[in-house]
């Protein structure tokens, strides 16, 4: 190609998206807003619907088996709220409920919640299947957006007011039978599309339902106000819950609920920001799991708290178990950066991260103090069921201080900084050959041969090392090439007796310029590990590493795998 057609390549216009087909959402007129200020500092009501909105968006929706198994899952993380299912429009969910009901396996603390339309014959046949249980919400809900009421129902304001009024007034009377036989029954009423509603209509249809159940401060009713279709940026749905907040007569005998979806992929940090602006409840799912984009992660939503210090109420320690069963139940993998729980969110290649992790864990030990501060990772790997080998794992993006960790935390094996420079470019080296990652066996395997079984004309057979109260004498037989000779030699102490020998064998001096030795294991299978090197006459200093459940054998070891780098 030649420079002017290359430069008439380069000077394109860019192709545009048809972006104007599309409005901006108009923003919330609340310039005394309140909520930027305020700060989470308690965890909310926290409702799972994974049994419901999450089962519905799936492909293969849950056999009942995996509905039970999800199910005891969300009792284990500690849900007090589980939406179990839509039982009007589903005999598989009908028969759940009944099962769970039937069976007793709804703890008395535990609440369960239905979902049902605003119509008559739905209303009964929830009302059927959730007879005999302890503790039920009734969800009712119809759409209330302007949208829906012009192109999906063709109704105005008053119409729907009216569904939604005689809706609530149906349920009344049918829960009355209820409750009569012992089932304490609280009334969850959501304006579908709530984003897309007029606020001022929000308030109003909202106001009617409660002026016809009647709650009072002591028996709520629930008022969950959906993102169903995200629209905007969070801070507008925050907006939207203030001045609703504000509006809404009676607030003290309402509980505001959020159930947000993640068209926008903000579903956290609208929920986030909507209980800063003074709502109660949330309603979510595991790793956010729903229609179209999901809803909100329950999950990420907790941790979240949990990293800032406020108690979750929801025990998520055991998270391989969580994501376990996710996986089973919903056949969606979860994504390895998935937040607190994805295979590699606690993981850096990256060789300045791993430097710091490494560093500041050996600091948080140091310290002794129970506050969490290690760069790079927000919180503590071992409260979710991870470890902190986890964190680290090397390719060819990786440095020194990935090497160091990975030595450390899998062999406890801690190098000298001139060692483990020498020994990060042959890590490295092997990374890049082998063009991946390389697990902590082959970084192992690559100690060894480099600086532990190495090859070179010197190789210990046996010694003997005695003592005439004085000084050290050792003898020791030494392969050199195919030759096997005597060495004798002595010293203050069997190391420097080993090297006089040595000298003797080599007609050379030999000088120990670093020594250190300490234990890998303990009991049985305790292994000393000595790590020393030598230097020749032109200050050049050479490393070797010897392994051994004797003390003295690892140390003649490693000189003599330090004289074989040196020939090498």
């Amino acid at each position: 190609m030649s420079n002017s057609e290359e430069n008439a390549v380069q000077t394109q216009a860019p192709k545009k998206m048809p972006f104007h087909k599309y409005k901006p959402f108009q923003p919330i007129k609340l310039p005394d807003r309140t909520w930027p200020d305020q700060v989470i500092s308690k965890a909310p009501r926290w409702c799972s619907v994974d049994l419901r909105d999450g089962n519905q968006a799936l492909i293969e929706p849950m056999t009942p088996n995996e509905k039970l198994k999800m199910y005891k899952l969300l009792l284990e993380l500690g849900f007090k709220e589980i939406e179990v299912g839509f039982p009007a429009a589903s005999q598989t969910d009908f028969d759940f409920v009944r099962l769970i009901v039937e069976e007793d396996m709804i703890p008395a603390d535990v609440t369960i919640q239905v979902l049902c339309q605003a119509r008559e014959e739905l209303i009964t046949r929830t009302c059927e299947a959730v007879s005999g249980a302890k503790k039920v919400i009734f969800h009712l809900y119809n759409s209330t957006s302007t949208l829906q009421r012009k192109v999906v129902f063709n109704m105005g304001r008053e119409e729907v007011i009216k569904l939604a009024t005689d809706a609530t007034g149906m349920v009344k009377a049918q829960t009355d039978e209820l409750e009569k036989a012992g089932t304490e029954v609280t009334l969850e009423y959501s304006p579908e599309s709530y984003t897309a509603t007029e606020m001022d209509f929000a308030v109003e249809i909202c106001a009617a339902v409660m002026n016809v159940w009647q709650p009072t401060v002591e028996q709520k009713i629930i008022l969950n106000l959906p993102s169903t279709v995200e629209m905007a940026t969070p801070n507008i749905y925050a907006d939207q819950l203030e001045w609703f907040i504000r509006h809404l007569p009676e607030r003290e005998k309402a509980v505001i609920s959020l159930h947000t979806h993640n068209d926008r992929g903000t579903g956290v940090a609208a929920s986030e920001m909507g209980l800063m602006a003074g709502a109660d409840r949330i309603e979510g799912t595991l790793f956010g799991n729903g229609e179209r984009t999901g809803n909100c992660d329950v999950i990420t939503m907790a941790m979240n708290m949990f990293s800032q210090g406020v108690d979750p109420e929801l025990y998520l320690s055991d998270m391989p178990k969580i994501v376990a069963v996710s996986n089973e139940c919903t056949k969606i993998d979860i994504h390895v950066r998935q937040p607190y729980a994805g295979e590699l969110v606690f993981t850096a290649f990256s060789g300045s991260h791993q430097d710091a992790i490494r560093k500041g864990m050996s600091f948080v030990e140091k310290d002794g103090n129970e506050t969490w501060e290690v760069p790079y990772l927000p919180i503590d790997p071992v409260d979710v069921g991870g470890s902190y080998r986890e964190t680290v794992r090397l390719n060819s993006q990786s440095g020194k201080g990935g090497v160091a960790f990975i030595l450390e935390s899998y062999f406890g094996v801690s190098l000298p900084r001139p060692l483990l420079l020498e020994f990060s470019p042959i890590v490295q080296k092997l990374s890049e050959n082998d063009g991946g990652e390389l697990k902590p066996d082959s970084i192992w395997n690559a100690f060894l041969t480099e600086f532990v079984d190495v090859e070179g004309p010197y190789k210990l057979i046996d010694y003997n090392v005695s003592s005439d109260g004085k000084t050290e004498q050792c003898e020791a037989r030494i392969m050199v090439g195919e030759n096997e000779i005597e060495v004798q030699g002595e010293g203050s102490g069997p190391i420097d007796a080993f090297v006089s020998a040595m000298v003797e064998t080599l007609n050379e001096p030999l000088n120990v310029v670093d020594y250190q030795e300490y234990a890998l294991n303990e009991g049985k299978e305790a292994q000393a590990i000595c790590i020393i090197s030598i230097n020749d006459e032109q200050e050049n200093k050479y490393y070797g590493v010897g392994l051994s459940q004797n003390t003295t054998t690892a140390a003649f070891k490693s000189i003599i795998a330090a004289i074989n780098r040196k020939w090498r």
